[in-house]
């Protein structure tokens, strides 16, 4: 991984969170919460990136924490892998369907723990970066489309006419409608003619 991946653990029990945190710390910024709302709280607070999601919870459960965050489209790419005592495949199935990545039971195996967040969070690296290209490839083809379409041009003088009807030398047009800029020369077939003006002058 190129960065320092910021992890959210929320549990309720203080144990658990020095367990989950020792075997990860070194590889990854972590950050806690105790309940559902300190873990809301902490993401407005920080960019978060992973969250580890007790499921028995005093205040609201996990399901229900896990609904909030992805009803909100500041948070709904963070990936959430449950961390619970309540192993069974009902618990695993409405973990999935609230819209975790992971399920893991406790006690929780620490090297297994350690291999599903890597796996994870260079998931997430990638699909950031796939969505960071997508935005510039999307911003670039709205500046190209700006010169698509039929361009009026005079078939004489080369001015091209305007949407209000008035007509600008060509390198004005685009300069105009684009990012790009003009350095002037002339062409073999110009420049054998201006010299030949010269000559007759």
């Amino acid at each position: 991984m190129g960065k320092r991946f910021k992890i959210l653990i929320v549990d309720d029990e203080f144990s658990n969170i020095d367990v989950i945190s020792a075997a990860l710390e070194d590889e990854y910024d972590i950050f806690t919460a105790m309940n559902g709302h300190d873990a809301v709280s902490q993401l407005k607070q920080h960019t978060i990136e992973l969250i580890l999601l007790d499921v028995i919870m005093p205040d609201i459960n996990g399901f229900e924490v896990c609904k909030i965050i992805k009803a909100n489209p500041l948070y709904v790419d963070i990936p959430v892998i449950f961390l619970t005592a309540l192993d069974s495949r009902e618990g695993t199935r409405q973990g999935l369907d609230v819209g975790a990545v992971d399920y893991l039971t406790k006690p929780v195996d620490l090297d297994l723990l350690k291999l599903r967040v890597r796996n994870h969070t260079e998931s997430k690296e990638r699909s950031d970066l796939i969505k960071e290209q997508r935005d510039l490839l999307e911003a670039a083809l709205a500046r190209i489309k700006r010169l698509e379409g039929i361009i009026p041009i005079c078939m004489y003088c080369k001015k091209i006419r305007d949407d209000q009807n008035s007509w600008h030398q060509l390198e004005t047009y685009i300069s105009q409608h684009s990012e790009a800029m003009f350095s002037h020369g002339a062409c073999p077939d110009c420049a054998k003619e201006q010299m030949r003006i010269l000559k007759n002058l």
